[in-house]
């Protein structure tokens, strides 16, 4: 009787090991923190790439949604739940910094671009972007692409070039407002609209697009990508994450794009 007692509370202590080590086996050592970052659309490609290598290197993921720096500002001040995020102008930054919506001590400006003029690939052709270059006459009958000039912020630094060069009014009435910058490029890109104003690294995406112009840095102000993170960041890795946007590490990814990094 004691040794069949002696051998069911051995079987009972060797199940008990094997399902506590399997309990503690299928903890892992690092649990995964996710960053969820707000971007404007002309950085999906570089922040695409730097987003798979912080995942390589920390084992954590970023989740990245991309629009219009306007309606991402729009969403941060409606409670949309983010940690990051990465704006193509100081404006809509400065408008949620107001907010009190981001942790201010992490702001930085972390990119530049340019503007250009494109066209689709198969029939582009050079364009001299100087002071009241004939801009109306190339877009003819058809629509000149850009973000939209009241909010987004490829059509704000568009608008203001285009009124530097004295050639806005002229063409006005032919713009056709998108709701992002890559929204404007693929109306070029399929063929929808003969020009469109763009960011340069937008351009570079796209095979559908050639560059024929590129706009004077002196007619429209700086083109400066701020980035903080939010007063509402729930994410351990925030910080982390945006270390790795400022590294070394990060640079090779945004000027393959075409992106100025600014230190």
């Amino acid at each position: 009787m004691r040794l069949l007692r002696r051998s069911f509370f051995k079987t009972i202590a060797t199940v008990t090991f094997f399902c506590l080590a399997a309990s503690f086996a299928a903890v892992p050592a690092h649990a995964a923190e996710k960053v969820t970052v707000f971007a404007a659309a002309s950085m999906k490609n570089a922040l695409d790439d730097i987003n798979a290598e912080w995942a390589k290197e920390s084992g954590n993921e970023a989740a990245a949604s991309y629009a219009a720096s306007s309606a991402l500002a729009k969403q941060i001040e409606q409670g949309a739940p983010a940690d990051i995020f990465i704006s193509a102008d100081l404006a809509w930054m400065d408008y949620v910094a107001e907010k009190k919506l981001i942790n201010a001590d992490s702001r930085s400006n972390l990119l530049g671009n340019r503007i250009v003029l494109v066209a689709p690939a198969d029939r582009a052709k050079p364009v001299e972007i100087k002071q009241g270059f004939d801009l109306a006459a190339l877009v003819g009958d058809g629509r000149l692409a850009m973000g939209a000039v009241d909010s987004v912020p490829a059509g704000k630094y568009g608008k203001a070039a285009l009124e530097k060069l004295g050639v806005w009014s002229s063409v006005e009435q032919k713009v056709a407002g998108a709701e992002s910058v890559r929204a404007a490029l693929l109306l070029v890109s399929r063929g929808e609209a003969p020009y469109g104003i763009v960011y340069q690294t937008d351009a570079a995406a796209d095979p559908g697009v050639k560059i024929v112009g590129t706009f004077p840095e002196y007619s429209h102000p700086p083109i400066i990508y701020p980035v903080a993170i939010l007063s509402e960041a729930k994410s351990p890795a925030a910080k982390a994450y945006l270390d790795f946007l400022k590294s070394e590490k990060a640079t090779p990814f945004f000027e393959k794009q075409g992106f100025t990094v600014l230190k």
